[in-house]
């Protein structure tokens, strides 16, 4: 197709997430084309860097998506803290309680594997553990526990971590998968020293608590259900996403998640494995990276590789 179609400008990498590497490093390298990458972008922070530093070269521009930064609910407290709503962040709380049993990861051999998956907190819970980023700040240091409970699977399907700002704010996070029998929430709680905000709903999607103005609460919530080919948790946000690509390339703005925004979120998601690794605290701003979350597995590689003669490219 991008042979014979070479007006296309631009590809969209939704395959396994431990292909996003291999798969987007072989559209730009091969075909020279801009790059739209699903969460979690990367599993590794190394292959970020790699990537954009090869986009760098062929001069094409990733584009990484964390669609939930566009839920109006999202938009709305960020505007808040900006502008002194809410006063400085005291507490920040994330609660995931989602459902995926054992029919779920036997979808497909990829998932539930550290190499191509990761767990509840990689799937999942990125979107919050980007969130705890994008509202709360710069995140100094974790201590998590990981646990399988609900699945016969090698990763965690339930996290419970603490984590300390590099302010004096601090924060906690319960993500899980082995709820029962349906997805319940999740949300994010944000205590600042003028007042307090909840973001809740299914998928970080209805502003519930807003003490500046309880009467936003109304016009900042969405009801993701029913989105017309679409699960209950995905909601709106690709197409605002896609509207600031087009602004991109228009010159309007440049889009909104920079690479130092991508590297950062990854960096933080690997502190949560590495602390559990280690059984203690570990700083965020480390090179450090979990000896677990994608690993090889050439295995599992080869049955998503691009075949014909540009594929499998490591």
């Amino acid at each position: 197709m991008l042979t014979e179609l070479p007006g296309i400008d631009i590809v969209s990498v939704i395959t396994p997430s431990g292909m996003h590497f291999e798969h987007t490093g072989e559209m730009i390298e091969a075909y020279g084309k801009h790059v739209i990458v699903e969460k979690p972008t990367f599993m590794r922070p190394e292959q970020a860097e790699q990537i954009f530093k090869l986009a760098d070269e062929k001069d094409v521009k990733i584009f990484p998506v964390f669609q939930n930064r566009y839920n109006k609910a999202v938009k709305r407290v960020r505007q808040a803290l900006s502008e002194g709503e809410l006063g400085d962040i005291r507490i920040v709380s994330v609660r995931v309680r989602w459902c995926r049993p054992q029919r779920y990861y036997d979808m497909a051999p990829w998932r539930g594997t550290f190499s191509h998956d990761g767990g509840a907190l990689t799937n999942q819970c990125i979107h919050h553990v980007d969130l705890l980023r994008h509202l709360g700040g710069e995140v100094g240091r974790v201590n998590a526990t990981m646990r399988t409970l609900g699945a016969d699977i090698e990763v965690e399907d339930t996290v419970v971590a603490t984590l300390g700002y590099d302010t004096d704010a601090v924060g906690v996070l319960e993500g899980t998968t082995a709820a029962r029998p349906d997805d319940f929430e999740a949300s994010i709680s944000i205590v600042g020293s003028k007042g307090l905000t909840r973001i809740g709903g299914v998928a970080v999607n209805e502003l519930q608590v807003f003490t500046p103005d309880p009467a936003a609460c109304a016009a900042n919530s969405e009801d993701f259900i029913g989105i017309k080919g679409h699960g209950a948790v995905y909601g709106f946000g690709h197409s605002e996403m896609y509207a600031d690509i087009v602004g991109h390339f228009s010159g309007q703005s440049p889009y909104p998640v920079s690479y130092a925004d991508c590297i950062a979120t990854l960096r933080l998601l690997h502190a949560f494995y590495r602390s559990d690794e280690a059984g203690s605290w570990v700083n965020v701003d480390s090179s450090e990276q979990s000896d677990r979350l994608g690993r090889p597995n050439e295995q599992i590689s080869d049955l998503y590789r691009t075949p014909g003669p540009q594929g499998g490219a490591k």
